[in-house]
């Protein structure tokens, strides 16, 4: 199993309290420990606005992120989870990918997914079409990226995209092309576009649920002749480790005190909710590592770790790295 870091950059409240002048100094510092550490990626979010609630605290873009980051580790590869396809044009976009990844030296990684969060949808004015729509136009931009990164060019009369010979070169430094996170778990549509674009998938739930929707990518993999091993199955965990059970309480408690003054006492209850409520990543070493050895048991070849404390204290981070890691990598 590789393993994934998230790198705060305020979307999930996780750089409140830092001035603005120094969030970059912060999310680098994170960064360049990915790099120097044992974890095979660092990722961020593709969002303009905070959740659970929208807000006026930091959430920084994504893709200028992955510029910069290009920039400023050597070895890490470099993620979105996801990108959400309709919020740049995908001809566009395949050419800013290629660039990061001219600049990383072939690092970059495209999670991409058909988008969901409606309020930033609205407000920066790209409406909100149906979930159909959406995946459509999913569709349509991969098939714009595998052209591009294969070709150099990409020429696609499709219902949401038209492109006419768009150039993208230089190609991306990576063979093939820069792998694809076909993120989300729809069995009719965005895994069927995973059976034949992904190189990565992206859905988590419980453990019938994510054997239910590996059986259906296998379906799609089978009916394409693809062969279904060769696509690495990832899942996002919200991950709290430390010593103790009591510790761990202790440090729900102290995010739930982090969020409180800026979401109130209902939606800060409901952000750590989940946290409380034993997730897979929550609990002492031990407790992880035996619920995430058995997720790999049934498939699971890649997790990518998301801690709300990071920007804070890497006490969490570090634990993980040492009693963690080493026993699932």
């Amino acid at each position: 199993m590789d393993f994934g870091l998230f790198i705060p950059q305020g979307w999930r409240h996780d750089l409140l309290g830092i001035d603005p002048a120094d969030q970059w100094d912060t999310m680098n510092s994170l960064a360049q420990h990915a790099d120097a550490g044992p974890w095979d990626s660092l990722w961020v979010y593709d969002h303009f606005h905070t959740v659970p609630v929208p807000s006026e605290e930091a959430t920084h873009e994504a893709w200028t992120l992955m510029a910069a980051f290009a920039a400023s580790t050597s070895r890490v590869k470099l993620g979105q989870m996801c990108t959400c396809m309709s919020y740049r044009n995908p001809a566009h976009l395949a050419k800013i990918a290629a660039t990061v990844d001219i600049i990383s030296g072939g690092r970059t990684q495209m999670g991409i997914g058909g988008g969901w969060y409606e309020h930033e949808w609205r407000a920066y004015g790209y409406g909100f079409p149906p979930v159909a729509e959406r995946l459509a136009r999913l569709r349509e931009g991969v098939e714009i990226f595998s052209q591009a990164w294969t070709t150099g060019s990409a020429t696609l009369d499709g219902k949401h995209y038209q492109v006419d010979g768009a150039i993208v070169r230089p190609l991306p430094l990576q063979e093939g092309g820069i792998p694809m996170w076909i993120a989300g778990g729809g069995e009719k549509v965005t895994l069927k576009i995973a059976a034949q674009y992904a190189s990565y998938t992206n859905f988590a739930g419980t453990l019938e649920e994510f054997d239910h929707k590996s059986a259906v990518l296998r379906g799609h993999c089978e009916a394409i002749g693809r062969d279904f091993a060769s696509i690495t199955r990832s899942s996002n965990f919200n991950t709290i480790v430390a010593a103790t059970e009591s510790e761990v309480a202790d440090r729900i408690d102290a995010l739930h005190a982090r969020v409180l003054p800026f979401l109130g006492e209902t939606k800060a209850g409901e952000f750590v909710a989940e946290y409380r409520n034993g997730t897979p990543a929550v609990g002492t070493p031990e407790q992880i590592v035996e619920r995430l050895r058995e997720r790999r048991e049934h498939g699971l070849g890649y997790a990518i770790h998301d801690f709300p404390e990071a920007a804070y204290d890497r006490s969490g981070i570090e634990l993980f790295e040492r009693e963690v890691l080493p026993a699932l990598a």
